[in-house]
Formats: structure tokens, sequence, C-alpha cells
């Protein structure tokens, strides 16, 4: 491939790229990694267009899911702990006991641990699989070769007899 006619490329859809990625990514600089990586592929694959009148739709296709995969990426290596986000959420208090908070949260997260291994297996698997390893639906579904309704179900079962189990521990 040609370098100028790359450059031409470059510039003549670099703005719609970029729109196209940051409405998915909502952030600067994921959007830009996103256009990014879209030229990378499309110098790969730039053959395969049989119709040079369709290349700005080609690109938009790839950018839209370049970012579609930042995000899962992003998501995958920002899951966090049901203890860190509890633990992080009480750090934004401003009480100026900071030890009782510690503490507190520390109960809490004993609670909700032992409330979670008094569930059943099928509410445990799939509320660990949602919360700690931060799948969708469908993918706990496919995991475990369920239904993606069984899944939803449980989950919400299993969120509301949570409620009731660390109720339960904190006022004991």
């Amino acid at each position: 491939m040609d370098e100028d006619y790359f450059n031409e490329l470059y510039e003549r859809y670099f703005h719609r790229l970029y729109h196209v990625a940051y409405r998915i990514t909502r952030d600067q600089q994921l959007a830009e990694d996103a256009v990014h990586e879209t030229y990378i592929k499309a110098i790969k694959k730039i053959q395969c267009v049989e119709d040079s009148k369709k290349i700005g739709a080609w690109l938009s296709v790839i950018a839209a899911r370049t970012a579609i995969d930042i995000i899962r990426k992003e998501k995958k290596s920002n899951v966090m702990s049901m203890e860190h986000i509890h633990l992080e959420a009480s750090s934004l208090q401003t009480d100026h006991n900071v030890v009782e908070n510690d503490v507190e949260a520390s109960l809490f997260n004993q609670n909700l641990y032992k409330a979670i291994h008094q569930l059943s297996v099928h509410y445990q698997t799939i509320l660990l699989l949602k919360l700690q390893k931060g799948l969708k639906e469908q993918e706990i579904a496919d995991l475990l070769h369920i239904n993606q309704n069984t899944v939803k179900t449980r989950l919400y079962r299993a969120r509301q007899k949570l409620k009731i189990l660390v109720n339960r521990l904190e006022t004991a």
C-alpha cells in the first residue's frame, strides 16, 4: 500500500472514526487508541476492500468494533472484588473516625462473605461470576450451559436473599 494513500485516508477519516470510537468509549484517550488500532488493522486488510467508495464505512465498522474490544478489556482489567469496592466506598466518607470505619467495613465484608456462603450453590456461583469476575449474564449462561433468563432470575433472587442474610448478620 502507498504511504501517501494511507496518509490521505488517515486525514480524511480520522475525525469520523474518532467520533465513532468516542461515542462508544466516552473517553478521549481510549477513543484515540481505538482509532490508531483501527488504522493498524486497516493497513493489514485494506486489500480486502473491493469498492473504494466504501472505505469510510469499512473503517467506521472497524473503529466501532475496536472501541468495543477496548471497553471490554478495560472492564476486565478494572474488575474489583466486592471487598475492594466496599472499602473504596467507605474511604470516601468524610467521617473523622477512620479506624472505626475500617472496622465497620471489615465486619460488613465478613458478614457479606458469610451470607454469600449461606446461599445455595446455584446462587453463589452466579453471584460470584457476576461480581468478582465481571461476567455478563449471557457469558454466565454460556459458561454454565443454562438459559440467560435463568441467570437473570437467579441473580435477582440471590441479591434479594443476600440482603436479608446480611441484615440478619448485622443485627445479630
